[in-house]
């Protein structure tokens, strides 16, 4: 027997589930968290880099251009993040819309079965 909690989330995953399967949207959905994730990263790289311009050479050996490759690093990360992050939330909700549907089927065999 499914509780109405159940019953809700399987309303609410047949209509979000195929709207959340393409890359784009696992991408945009997943960008706010990705993006909170990256933004500390980046903004104490971009504070050493302009506060400190000589230090930053000097510590780690690299010409002070550097700068360009450490953005693109951190978009690339902030895209890998917010994809994964959604694949995994996808999954995990996919899984339990599957398993909800073969309790309700097993439920519904038992009562039709009485």
């Amino acid at each position: 027997m499914l509780s109405e909690k159940d019953k809700e989330f399987m309303r609410y995953w047949e209509k979000e589930r195929e709207r959340n399967n393409s890359i784009g949207a696992r991408v945009l959905n997943g960008l706010p968290m990705a993006v909170l994730f990256c933004v500390p990263i980046l903004l104490f790289i971009t504070v050493v880099y302009l506060f400190l311009p000589e230090w930053y050479t000097l510590v780690s050996n690299t010409l002070a251009g550097s700068m360009t490759t450490i953005v693109i690093a951190i978009i690339i990360v902030v895209l890998f993040f917010s994809y994964f992050r959604m694949q995994f939330k996808w999954e995990m909700n996919e899984q339990l819309y599957r398993e909800l549907k073969h309790k309700a089927g097993k439920t519904d065999t038992i009562t039709e079965s009485n």
